[in-house]
């Protein structure tokens, strides 16, 4: 038999002390007034957790409200937004992009770096490719401790980074297996040799299913499955409100799944046959042009998802609907892969493709979907845009600097 334990008074104010930081969070600066009826906890343990949140420094006085008279009551409390810096980090094969924000999440710096020619081939390629990548980690540090200190950050709390590959969920390790660029590895090792710093590791598809599901397409729903159609393909899953990883961090690897219409079949460490090889910015392309459609001047195939974003965006605009169906059932075929096993019950396309096909092209995959699937499954169109991983990044390294600093999980 269980006996239930009372908590303590230390527990408690560390309960009382999180649910104000997180409604100062949410809702911004409040009064005192404002915390009682929210909280329902009474004048005197508001007044206390105000004074004890103040001596700590994540809560100041910032104004009075407008609507109550002069005084006490009227003062406005709010978080005290650089008592913490974090930065997002976005790794690509083409670069790195960056944002620095303030304990609250607000954006205060961002910043790109491209990455030359030859930097992003796997195993580090030519000598002078190495090299490159090398000038490439160094001028990232630089780049984000310069940001950092242009909008006032003395040192950066936490720095959430995303990258592709497996992501070991144990040990937050990059599992590369000679398919990744050797700068990326070499990246992560700079950024973790900092002291003071905590750096969190995740896959950069699963960024943005996080910053989907909080600020996006799927806020409010408890399950659901994000598909990027990029220059890569990926997924990512969230069932009853958490993020799955899978036992060795691959869940929503997609891109290997067996699919008809592929002249062979995926292997352990090459995914060119399997669902990948369908809807990948380079596969887009080509359908495309099947269809009388180009990119434009300047972009092709191989440009990370410029070249499939525009002509995406481009049957959109003309109502190239062969284009636009055959697209469809293509995303629904290795969608329905995953409602089948999952039952989400609703899918996000995200990534240049899912942004540039918006709507109409959601609307398809669905109606397509309803089709190869028993499973009732809403399709929408990722709404976090072109920055949802590093949006994904900012939140995640908030909320690893507010569970420290502010308690709790």
């Amino acid at each position: 038999m269980t006996t239930a334990r009372t908590a303590t008074p230390s527990t408690a104010r560390a309960i009382n002390d999180r649910l104000a930081l997180d409604l100062l969070l949410e809702r911004g600066p409040l009064t005192a007034s404002d915390l009682r009826t929210l909280t329902g906890l009474s004048r005197p343990t508001v007044a206390d957790l105000l004074e004890r949140l103040q001596r700590s420094g994540l809560v100041a006085h910032t104004g009075e409200s407008a609507a109550l008279r002069r005084g006490p009551n009227a003062r406005l409390y709010g978080l005290v937004a650089d008592r913490a810096h974090l930065a997002g980090i976005d790794i690509r094969a083409t670069g790195v992009s960056m944002v620095v924000a303030d304990l609250t999440g607000r954006t205060l710096g961002t910043a790109t770096i491209a990455a030359a020619p030859g930097t992003g081939t796997p195993g580090g390629g030519t000598e002078a490719g190495a090299a490159d990548g090398d000038l490439l980690v160094e001028r990232t540090v630089e780049t984000l401790l310069a940001t950092a200190a242009e909008v006032g950050a003395r040192e950066l709390h936490t720095v959430a980074v995303g990258a592709p590959g497996l992501v070991d969920p144990a040990t937050g390790t990059l599992n590369n297996s000679g398919k990744l660029p050797e700068w990326h590895a070499k990246l992560l090792a700079a950024l973790r040799s900092r002291p003071g710093t905590e750096v969190i590791l995740e896959n950069e598809v699963n960024l943005a299913g996080i910053a989907e599901h909080r600020i996006g397409a799927a806020r409010g729903r408890r399950d659901f499955a994000l598909i990027w159609l990029g220059h890569g393909v990926g997924a990512s899953v969230v069932l009853d409100g958490r993020l799955r990883r899978g036992a060795s961090g691959g869940t929503g690897e997609i891109g290997f799944l067996p699919v008809p219409g592929t002249l062979g079949l995926p292997g352990a460490t090459k995914c060119d046959a399997g669902f990948h090889s369908t809807v990948s910015s380079a596969a887009v392309c080509e359908l495309a042009a099947r269809h009388g459609l180009t990119p434009g001047p300047g972009l092709d195939g191989e440009d990370g998802g410029e070249a499939a974003e525009a002509v995406v965006r481009q049957a959109v605009e003309t109502g190239a609907d062969g284009f636009l169906d055959e697209l469809a059932l293509r995303i629904a075929i290795g969608a329905s892969a995953i409602c089948v096993v999952l039952d989400p019950g609703c899918v996000v396309l995200g990534g240049e493709i899912g942004q540039a096909g918006g709507p109409e092209l959601a609307d398809r995959v669905e109606q397509h979907l309803a089709r190869l699937s028993p499973l009732a499954t809403e399709v929408r169109a990722g709404t976090a845009g072109g920055g949802a991983v590093l949006a994904g990044a900012v939140l995640t390294a908030g909320d690893a600097a507010r569970r420290e600093l502010f308690g709790g999980d």
